[in-house]
């Protein structure tokens, strides 16, 4: 079974290394952009599993290449800010990011995150016709089978962990769950931190 394929975007080279080298010792196949431009070009060609995409970057910044990447596909971003101000965090998880992390940060943490986030992609990998992978709460249906979800007849443009998060909920409706045990059933690990990544995805 090959291994799971990371492109991590730094511009800090000594980072950029330290990254690498860990990623490497877990196992994971990895490669390495330094820009935005060049970033763009790395996942278009190499089709990565997980994305670890630092926010201030030169030519395009981390949030044109999420933004732009998640138009065109559906993978795992862990987006990299040295920024602590909350409105940073919130602007890249609204267009796309599916999680963050605020430098500096704990090496253990970020590889716990990559293993939770590529495990929750593994587990959406669902095939087409399997019984039990349509719900509906009221008048919202998702079919997590096709990775569509619809409120009457629009159909819901949402970003792949916002669907996560919806379908959870409307498979457990009925069910009520606070911030933590919904970071932990939906995001696949224990999260300590700041919980506005929850009320970001679950805004709309």
């Amino acid at each position: 079974m090959p291994n799971n394929k990371i492109l991590v975007v730094e511009d800090d080279h000594n980072l950029l290394d330290t990254l690498k080298y860990n990623l490497h010792k877990e196992g994971y196949d990895v490669v390495a952009a330094v820009d935005g431009a060049e970033a763009l070009d790395i996942a278009r060609s190499e089709r990565p599993d997980l994305i670890i995409l630092d926010l201030m970057l030169p030519k395009l910044s981390g949030f044109e290449v999420c933004r732009i990447l998640r138009k065109e596909m559906t993978v795992p971003i862990l987006m990299l800010t040295a920024k602590a101000e909350e409105i940073d965090k919130v602007v890249g998880l609204e267009i796309g990011a599916d999680d963050y992390m605020t430098k500096p940060f704990s090496l253990r943490e970020l590889l716990a995150r990559v293993r939770a986030m590529l495990r929750r992609a593994k587990m959406a990998e669902i095939q087409p016709g399997v019984e039990g992978t349509l719900f509906k709460a009221g008048d919202i249906e998702v079919d997590v089978a096709r990775h569509r979800a619809s409120k009457g007849k629009a159909i819901l443009e949402l970003t792949p962990k916002e669907f996560d998060l919806l379908a959870f909920l409307v498979k457990n409706k009925g069910f009520v769950f606070n911030r933590d045990q919904l970071l932990e059933k939906v995001w696949g690990y224990d999260y300590a931190g700041d919980t506005r990544t929850v009320d970001v995805h679950s805004k709309k």
